[in-house]
């Protein structure tokens, strides 16, 4: 009776002992994690790629906000005002295109420190355009949001901004433009979003697929979504009509995205046929731990089923960063899985992923 009792005491340590080192992991100590948010900051900062106003500027900028809010570090405080002088505080220059007002979101996020209109003026003139044209991406995709990507670019920024000045029209806009997308392009059968219109099957079976057959979901792009889903709840009023939907939609997202985690914690760039992609994505992977240690600090995602994949994917996603702070094994800028990357491919996105990851994963 005593060996059978030891035995059966063994297993069960050697059961738990992968969440139970999860949790003595020095990559959740605070201060590993406040100075490896630092570290990939300063690198990605002395490192710039794009127009100060892109995309994927929007994503690094982003991680950067979250950063500064998590460490108080006035080295990132002075890194974001510098982006705004840099950029006169204006958005790029489509008025309709998603991708042109995601930098906004960091003007935001500035101006709830100084409540200087002048940081805000030329996203609300934008938006307002918005509002009130229609512009040349609705007019030749027949959306305005036609890619899923855009989730992530645009509902965050409409809900700071009815945050910041009190005016809902924004979330009426939000909620017009965001279900013209979700209708168009979210799989209810997969709990996921195909990237565009072109990745779609048919009622017949036909288009895109990938080599073992499955459809194509882009990890990224739902990354971007699942992200852009916590950062729009994090400013929806819980009263607001469509709170449910977003909440709901997310978790039914994120029980879906737990599902296709990897041994290593991180995720393919195609979610559905992972074993044609080797290496973790890191961008992908930083926007789902973000998302996931989001819905848990929120008491929206349930912790005993999200915590254990949360640290499993904060230590997947720190073995992508090298000593020097750059995130590596990020996907480049493309529209599908399809595309090269190694140990030392890196973007501006990745370390913004990483960052609003590092920002959620130190308040567990």
């Amino acid at each position: 009776m005593k060996l059978r009792s030891a035995v059966t005491a063994i297993i069960a340590i050697l059961l738990l002992s992968p969440f139970c080192f999860a949790k003595k992991d020095p990559a959740f100590n605070k201060k590993f994690i406040r100075e490896r948010m630092l570290k990939v900051a300063r690198w990605q900062l002395r490192n710039p790629k794009h127009e100060p106003y892109d995309w994927t500027n929007g994503a690094f900028y982003a991680g950067i906000s979250a950063a500064y809010e998590s460490t108080g570090s006035a080295e990132l405080l002075k890194a974001l005002n510098e982006l705004g002088t840099k950029t006169g505080w204006k958005p790029g220059r489509r008025f309709d295109h998603a991708d042109d007002i995601a930098i906004a979101q960091t003007y935001l996020d500035l101006y709830r420190l100084s409540k200087d209109p002048k940081i805000i003026a030329p996203t609300i003139e934008t938006v307002r355009r918005l509002s009130a044209e229609k512009g040349p991406e609705a007019a030749k995709h027949g959306i305005t949001w036609w890619w899923c990507d855009a989730l992530f670019m645009a509902p965050p920024t409409l809900a700071k901004l009815a945050s910041a000045t009190g005016d809902k029209s924004y979330l009426a806009l939000n909620d017009r433009l965001f279900k013209e997308t979700y209708d168009l392009l979210y799989d209810r059968d997969q709990r996921l979003f195909a990237r565009d219109a072109s990745y779609l099957v048919g009622a017949d079976g036909k288009g895109k697929r990938e080599a073992n057959g499955t459809k194509i979901f882009w990890s990224r792009g739902n990354g971007w979504v699942l992200a852009g889903l916590a950062r729009l709840l994090s400013e929806l009023p819980k009263d607001h009509p469509t709170y449910v939907f977003y909440r709901d939609l997310f978790k039914e997202m994120a029980a879906r995205i737990i599902e296709l985690q990897q041994s290593d914690g991180l995720w393919r760039s195609s979610l559905l046929d992972p074993e044609a992609y080797p290496g973790g994505e890191a961008s992908g992977s930083g926007f789902y731990t973000y998302a996931l240690a989001w819905g848990v600090n929120h008491k929206i995602l349930d912790k005993k089923k999200f915590e254990p994949a949360v640290r499993k994917a904060w230590i997947g996603l720190n073995t992508l960063v090298h000593d020097d702070g750059m995130v590596g094994w990020t996907q480049p800028i493309g529209a599908d899985p399809r595309k090269n990357f190694g140990p030392d491919s890196w973007e501006v996105f990745g370390a913004g992923a990483y960052l609003l990851a590092g920002s959620e994963v130190g308040k567990l």
